[in-house]
């Protein structure tokens, strides 16, 4: 079980973290804001108006250590959603664990680093698509090197879902993903099997409970195949598909959110049945806003009374045998292959990428999706149909982000400017940079650098200045 710590500062999210231990979780997540996925400081003009709205600000060491202040960091483990600047948060984490006297080899976790699915679906990129893969596998290169414990990558086919993808779309881009990360890994000399066994995947749970149980065997068969056939894996453990499953935040509605309890319930339910390893339940409200304490605290609920109640988790695949889950999985396999066949004929998930395949396809079938309900021919309950009345469902009191907490963000990224060793500090950037143009792992300068206490910002513009930014080609 995980929950997110959706608070909007380092402080508030460092509370919820220790609440979640004294409530028996071992296993924490953590979402950044926009500003700090995009590789800006919270001080920046472009951060203006975003610094915690949908997630935690982190601009520098300073911050890592109070938003892990007091956690048993050789006993939890922490994952982390962020793609473009992964390789500076997991650096943060390293030396704040450092700092504490935490050894390497100690800390697990995972870092989403699933940069392929920014350029298909949720745009917070910074660089070109050649330099951002190099980061992806300097974090392998160096996890299989310095920290045996630390899942690498989280590859997502979530945010794809969540833009409007089918499951068998789902499945096929995601996996496409994947093989493009063995292959680069691969390029770069790793063996498969010294980093395979540490790739972990991210899906969507939507409402459809057959297909969506359907979708993670189709998923499991797939991608052991793919690994043993196409790259030659030895381990068991290299062909396993090890993955963590969110319920789906774009089925929320605004309208009667208590309808959302039993949505995400049923989409809890479908990840427990399908076989996940590790599982988020959305809170009741966040089609309006981050979930507020009560309601983060049901959706634990929910996620409890599923692991310890109703006796889901005793067996695993207990669909397995059913006529029509096997013949589901099999059609959800064959189709998704056909969408594999597609990007290996078009040269590849980057070359498919660079020519719209997957976004068109995606963007094709929320159309769909989104005529089905307004024809009135794919119901969503309380919104084309089954409405309540005028006053029957009444919006709750909802998170608001406080603008002080903003204020003191901003105030601490100035006080580290302030309060640091100037000349240690260009030096790790200048080394930084350097490394950055060489070719060499970026991992052990990223380290320095936020030990110097480098920003996230500043690190990010000296990786801007030396490969450039990623501009959206578009086709009309």
């Amino acid at each position: 079980m995980r929950q997110y710590a959706g608070f909007a500062t380092a402080e508030e999210t460092n509370q919820r973290f220790r609440y979640l231990l004294d409530q028996g979780q071992t296993g924490l997540s953590v979402a950044f804001d926009l500003p700090t996925q995009m590789g800006y400081d919270s001080d920046a003009p472009e951060a203006a108006g975003e610094v915690g709205r949908v997630g935690v600000p982190i601009s520098s060491l300073a911050d890592m250590e109070v938003l892990l202040d007091g956690l048993p960091l050789d006993e939890v483990s922490t994952s982390m959603t962020i793609n473009s600047t992964a390789a500076i948060l997991l650096a943060l984490y390293v030396a704040a664990a450092e700092k504490r006297g935490v050894a390497r080899e100690r800390i697990s976790g995972t870092t989403q680093n699933d940069i392929l699915k920014e350029y298909i679906a949720r745009g917070t990129w910074i660089y070109p698509p050649g330099p951002s893969m190099r980061l992806v596998t300097d974090i392998f290169e160096f996890c299989a090197a310095e920290l045996p414990r630390w899942n690498t990558i989280s590859i997502s086919g979530y945010h794809m879902r969540e833009a409007g993808a089918t499951a068998a779309q789902e499945l096929a881009f995601t996996l496409a993903d994947a093989i493009a990360y063995c292959e680069a890994a691969v390029g770069r000399g790793l063996p498969i099997d010294e980093f395979a066994g540490r790739l972990s995947f991210f899906f969507a749970a939507w409402s459809e409970l057959f297909e969506e149980v359907a979708k993670f065997r189709a998923a499991r068969r797939m991608w052991a195949r793919i690994v043993r056939d196409r790259f030659g894996a030895k381990s068991e453990r290299s062909m396993m598909c090890r993955f963590h499953v969110q319920t789906a935040g774009s089925s929320l509605t605004a309208q009667s959110i208590d309808n959302n309890v039993v949505r995400t319930t049923i989409q809890a339910l479908s990840a427990v049945l399908g076989g996940a390893q590790s599982l988020h339940t959305n809170a009741r409200d966040e089609a309006l806003a981050l979930p507020t304490e009560e309601s983060a605290r049901l959706a634990l609920r929910t996620q409890q009374i599923l692991a310890h109640e109703s006796g889901v988790t005793e067996t695993p695949d207990p669909l397995a045998g059913s006529y029509y889950i096997e013949s589901l999985t099999g059609q959800l396999e064959a189709a998704a292959q056909e969408y594999l066949d597609e990007i290996d004929a078009a040269g590849g998930t980057l070359a498919a990428i660079e020519a719209g395949f997957q976004q068109r396809q995606i963007q094709e079938s929320a159309y769909r999706v989104q005529q089905a309900i307004e024809a009135g021919d794919q119901i969503v309950v309380g919104v084309n149909r089954f409405r309540d009345e005028a006053g029957m469902s009444v919006p709750p009191p909802i998170q608001r982000i406080d603008p002080d907490g903003e204020r003191r963000q901003i105030e601490r990224v100035q006080r580290v400017r302030a309060e640091r060793d100037g000349a240690a500090w260009e030096a790790a950037l200048q080394r930084l940079e350097e490394r950055a143009r060489s070719g060499e792992n970026l991992m052990p300068p990223l380290i320095d650098a936020v030990k110097a206490y480098a920003t996230v910002g500043e690190i990010s513009d000296r990786l801007r200045t030396a490969w450039g930014e990623h501009r959206e080609l578009i086709t009309v």
